[in-house]
């Protein structure tokens, strides 16, 4: 019987490391809240519209409020509609290595960065003429 091939390991130099990345994007409704901002010209009615947009900012920055109802009290400052929200998120998945075996470079993706060098099999296959079997 004839060897098909000759194979050893060794290791490679790794010269380059780059992750691939997967984009996930994700919608969530979330509820935002357009307050009236009429400012009247007495100094009384100055501080209830500043009052007014520190309380908008509030309800804008704390989720999950219990009164979470919208606003409504016959004057226009509740007008309040959920509105999607579209949020990226990147995650690595594989790893597109660079790598140096006697001399020769070399690219594989990879589904872990292997770090400084790599494990590689060595393959030494003779190449027979076809019209040579005997």
């Amino acid at each position: 019987m004839i060897q098909a091939e000759n194979v050893r390991y060794e290791y490679a130099q790794v010269l380059r490391a780059e992750p691939v990345y997967q984009t996930l994007r994700a919608t969530s409704m979330v509820e935002r809240c357009e307050q009236s901002s009429m400012v009247g010209p007495e100094e009384g009615e100055e501080r209830r519209g500043l009052s007014r947009v520190v309380g908008a900012v509030r309800d804008v920055l704390t989720p999950n409020r219990s009164d979470s109802a919208p606003d409504v009290d016959g004057d226009g400052e509740g007008d309040c509609r959920l509105v999607p929200v579209e949020r990226e998120f990147r995650r690595p998945i594989a790893y597109d290595v660079d790598y140096l075996v006697r001399g020769v470079k070399y690219r594989s993706r990879l589904p872990k960065d292997p770090g400084n060098r790599l494990r590689v099999k060595v393959a030494v296959t003779p190449v027979v003429p076809e019209g040579n079997a005997e």
